[in-house]
């Protein structure tokens, strides 16, 4: 496992003691890429010099933030993975649900971006409910370490890239055109609750908007890549113990538990990441 570029580490300190966050679980060489970025842009000749504009340039803290956390994302994005949520995930747990007497689903999507992956699952639901006529309140809760993405999200205003995989019977039923740009409606909006969560946050195993955790499904989608094996470990953890009994969890296409937590999770479709958690205990350490 490639080691952090000591040149680094004080600017990952300065980002730690002024917005709160760690970067340091960060893969190496994704740190080193898009901070390098930032000395480009700022004409910066290495890192310390960096480290002193950066210090006093307050606007450029969420440069660089932004230039970290990249947010790129679409509504239905992967559309497999949606079309399997539509089909098979969400009536299953539905009627899984409608059995038990439960009216509620809890859902997390966690690095929500700018919104589109919990608004897409919002649509998903709002459409089973009223052609199945069920009375289950959905509890959508996504999360993002970067705010000045959240705020974007809670505006959800969105682009046209931005719904290319979006049927145009959707686009037409759930958003309103002005310009080039789409105003998704609020009965979709006000079906999800957004708020600022690091997914290392050792204090809170889930996040503290939500209360509680024992989530029915779980998407945290394309979030692992950027980290190293052992916080990888941590969010794992985490994740398990979000999870409620038979919850389901969807990684990326490139992302899958390590040794460690394989046997906490059963993949259920052979060619998706889409997994059930086990019921064996699973230790939190992290």
């Amino acid at each position: 496992m490639m080691a952090v570029n000591n040149l680094l580490l004080p600017i990952l300190d300065y980002l730690m003691e002024k917005r709160g966050f760690d970067f340091s679980g960060y893969r190496a060489a994704m740190l080193e890429r898009r901070i390098s970025r930032r000395l480009a842009a700022t004409r910066c000749k290495d890192f310390h010099r960096y480290l002193t504009f950066l210090q006093n340039n307050p606007a450029e803290l969420d440069m660089l933030l932004d230039a970290i956390t990249i947010n790129v994302s679409s509504f239905f994005r992967d559309p497999l993975t949606f079309e399997l949520l539509a089909d098979r995930i969400i009536p299953s747990i539905l009627e899984s649900k409608f059995r038990l007497k439960d009216d509620s689903i809890r859902i997390w999507s966690a690095g929500c971006a700018m919104g589109e992956e919990p608004y897409s699952l919002a649509i998903i639901i709002h459409e089973l409910l009223q052609k199945e006529k069920l009375r289950i309140t959905p509890h959508i809760f996504a999360t993002d370490i970067d705010a000045k993405a959240l705020k974007e999200a809670e505006k959800a205003v969105y682009k046209t890239s931005s719904l290319e995989n979006i049927k145009q019977r959707q686009i037409t039923r759930y958003f309103t055109q002005a310009s080039q740009a789409f105003q998704l409606l609020p009965e979709i909006i006000n079906m999800v609750t957004f708020s600022q969560y690091d997914m290392l946050d050792q204090k809170r195993r889930v996040p503290p908007a939500s209360i509680f955790g024992n989530f029915d499904l779980i998407l945290c989608r394309n979030l692992l890549i950027y980290f190293n094996t052992d916080y990888q470990k941590t969010i794992f953890t985490k994740l398990h113990h979000a999870l409620a009994q038979n919850g389901i969890l969807i990684l990326g296409q490139a992302e899958a538990p390590g040794p460690k937590h394989q046997h906490f999770f059963s993949r259920i479709i052979d060619f998706s990441p889409i997994y059930r958690k086990r019921q064996e205990n699973i230790s939190h350490e992290t």
